[in-house]
């Protein structure tokens, strides 16, 4: 008889321990987990962005035209063929960095939009309000909730902020207007709503200590 008809010869080469340490150890030699992870993340990181802006220059509630080449897009917000902002994304994330705006439409930049901080939102709009083709106002979302909490405003054309107008609390509505009417760098006179009323109910200046009132039955301040 051969060693093939033999029981114990074919048992002898082919064992089940031995077959399945062998398919084991070559399983996990040729897929081993760490490789799926970082060939999984691979494809994560390099995925293509799908981010999808839309502009409003104008505010009437409706999404202007706009062209987009090489990260610049023009904004034209009335469709007569003119650009009446221009927005540019520097990084290549899909978002814009920088927006100007000729919102008056007479031809000159009057507004500059910009993302301080790198996180994706508009934080900070510095504006000519006058025409003189200086920025005498700034205003700014300093907690990125998307919504305007403090606005600096040089009234005076010296250059510097005199009035700043703060939403402490985000609730929309004033809660600090500071007046630096001597240009000295410090305020001179501070309203305040203390108690959370909406009304301006505490002013404090130079000539007048703090904590006094100056205030009508309608919550107007003087």
């Amino acid at each position: 008889m051969s060693e093939y008809e033999d029981p114990a010869a074919v048992e002898e080469d082919v064992t089940t321990d031995e077959y399945a340490t062998e398919e084991e150890a070559t399983y996990t030699e040729e897929v081993p987990a760490e490789d799926y992870t970082a060939e999984e993340d691979y494809y994560e990181d390099s995925s293509v962005s799908t981010v999808t802006e839309t502009f409003d220059v104008d505010g009437d509630g409706y999404a202007d035209e706009t062209i987009t080449t090489d990260g610049v897009t023009l904004i034209d917000a009335d469709g007569d063929g003119d650009a009446e902002g221009v927005a540019t994304d520097y990084d290549g994330d899909g978002i814009s960095d920088e927006v100007i705006v000729d919102a008056d439409g007479d031809g000159t930049v009057d507004s500059f939009v910009y993302d301080t901080d790198g996180d994706g939102l508009i934080d900070t709009w510095e504006s000519d309000t006058d025409g003189d083709g200086v920025t005498d106002q700034v205003s700014s979302d300093t907690n990125a909730d998307g919504y305007v909490d403090t606005v600096a405003t040089d009234t005076n054309a010296d250059g510097y902020a005199d009035v700043v107008a703060t939403d402490y609390n985000a609730d929309g509505l004033l809660d600090e207007l500071s007046v630096d009417s001597d240009a000295d760098g410090v305020a001179d006179t501070v309203v305040s709503d203390n108690d959370g009323d909406g009304f301006l109910d505490t002013t404090y200046t130079e000539a007048t200590p703090e904590g006094d009132s100056f205030q009508s039955q309608t919550g107007q301040v003087f």
